[in-house]
This record gives C-alpha cells, structure tokens and sequence, in this order.
C-alpha cells in the first residue's frame, strides 16, 4: 500500500484561498483502470484509491503515515509565479 503526500493548490476556477494549503495523503491504485462495458466510464475495483486524508501540515501527514505503516513519497509543491504588470502593458 502505497501513498503520495502533496499539499493541495488552488483550483483555476476560484479566486479565493480557502483550502490551498492543505497537505493531502491519497492512496496510490495497485489495479488498472478499465472501461465499464454498458457505460464506458472507467472504473476499477481498487477501493483504497478513492480514500484522500487532508492534514494541516506536512509533518502531520507524514505522522500519520509513519504511524500506520503506509510507504509514502512527497511531491514537492510548486510556487506560485506572480506576473505584476500595469494596465498600460496591454497596449504595447
């Protein structure tokens, strides 16, 4: 059983910051995903890949994780680049 630690980023389609910094274990699927043959969506039988645990901070996730035996990699997360640049800039 494996999982990956991240810490969550803020979603294109809000402008706020309200759960952007929030450190989430998720489970890794062992089984391929198929597509269902009535439907066509893809689905699988791995339960444990839909299971996400939210901490406040990494050192919390990572506790966790120790505690329960689980093998685990972090994902490093990504800065944010801030663009500042004045009205006038469109016109150029």
């Amino acid at each position: 059983m494996a999982a990956r630690i991240f810490r969550r980023s803020r979603n294109a389609m809000q402008s706020g910051k309200a759960r952007e910094g929030a450190w989430v274990l998720e489970f890794e699927s062992h089984a391929p995903r198929r597509p269902d043959p009535l439907m066509g969506w893809s689905g699988g039988t791995d339960t444990q890949s839909q299971v996400t645990l939210t901490f406040d901070s990494f050192e919390a996730a990572k506790g966790y994780a120790d505690r329960q035996g689980i093998a685990y990699h972090l994902v490093p997360p990504s800065e944010r680049k801030l663009r500042l640049q004045s009205y006038a800039d469109n016109f150029r």
